[in-house]
């Protein structure tokens, strides 16, 4: 015979669910009331911290992943365009400066003209090289700005450190550009030292040009800067272009044989200025005659 145990429990053994909760409750009060009088439960609190941090740690992991991921990534952006906005700037200013040399030889020149009129700010804007003439004996090279952005041909251009060459054909958004290097190219230069002017050649190398019109008692050395003289209009005057490097005085010979090497790097330049030359004021120049 089978009998039911179940049916001989004693319903008033089992203590009733809501009974439970209440005891639990008070329970809970009462430690909370002793943990906050006496801090009894601060070791057990200190345990369990201890044993779940690094559940915490895990679980935190992937969203601290992704917020450095996206710092890092927002300060390497805008760290990149500070860098470009520095260089720019740089580029700039140092190119401003290229004719304090030129600027103190004149001015030495003139200190006895009383209406000797200050040289003119050149506008200048900074272009980046796209492309250079594979052709060992072509020196030219592409920019990434054209007609649109004012670029004409026979535009002067410079790096930081000196001329650089001049705007061969503008096109719309690009434009073709020569080297002061090229076999074709001729610059019209002077020496800073004492106003001597003459023409620099390209010579199919990067480190070196040619001044084949100087007589052999010209008034020039090895070290004597050579910066552009503004004849010609392309170039504006009193930038960089070269140091005489050698002067070779060729007995019975009309002209010595003088190279000079170019201050700009012309094979290792990224980044270029195009020079806007400021126009002359002619209505001051008409004053000035009355």
């Amino acid at each position: 015979m089978i009998t039911d145990r179940s049916a001989n429990t004693n319903p008033a053994r089992i203590p009733a669910l809501g009974t439970r909760v209440l005891v639990c409750i008070a329970l809970s009060i009462l430690l909370m009331v002793i943990d906050h009088r006496q801090n009894t439960l601060d070791t057990v609190r200190k345990g369990i911290s201890t044993a779940v941090y690094p559940i915490m740690v895990v679980v935190d992991a992937p969203f601290r992943l992704w917020n450095w991921l996206s710092e890092s990534t927002a300060d390497r952006s805008a760290l990149q365009v500070e860098v470009a906005r520095l260089e720019a700037e740089r580029a700039l200013t140092r190119a401003e400066l290229l004719q304090l040399t030129a600027l103190r030889a004149e001015n030495d020149r003139l200190r006895d003209l009383l209406d000797a009129r200050p040289r003119t700010r050149d506008k200048m804007r900074v272009a980046e090289i796209m492309a250079v003439d594979a052709n060992p004996y072509r020196h030219s090279f592409v920019i990434d700005i054209g007609e649109s952005d004012g670029v004409y041909t026979g535009q002067a251009i410079i790096d930081a450190d000196g001329v650089i060459g001049q705007v061969l054909d503008a096109g719309i958004s690009t434009s073709q550009a020569i080297l002061i290097s090229d076999p074709s190219h001729a610059l019209p230069v002077e020496v800073s030292r004492n106003g001597l002017r003459t023409i620099a050649n390209g010579t199919g190398y990067f480190d070196r040009l040619d001044l084949p019109f100087l007589p052999n008692n010209a008034d020039i050395v090895a070290g004597d800067v050579l910066v552009t003289s503004g004849l010609g209009g392309a170039f504006p005057a009193g930038y960089p272009v070269a140091i005489v490097g050698s002067v070779n005085r060729i007995p019975q010979a009309q002209f010595a044989d003088v190279t000079a090497t170019p201050s700009a790097a012309l094979d290792q330049v990224r980044e270029v200025l195009l020079i806007w030359t400021a126009p002359t004021d002619d209505s001051d120049d008409e004053v000035d005659d009355e």
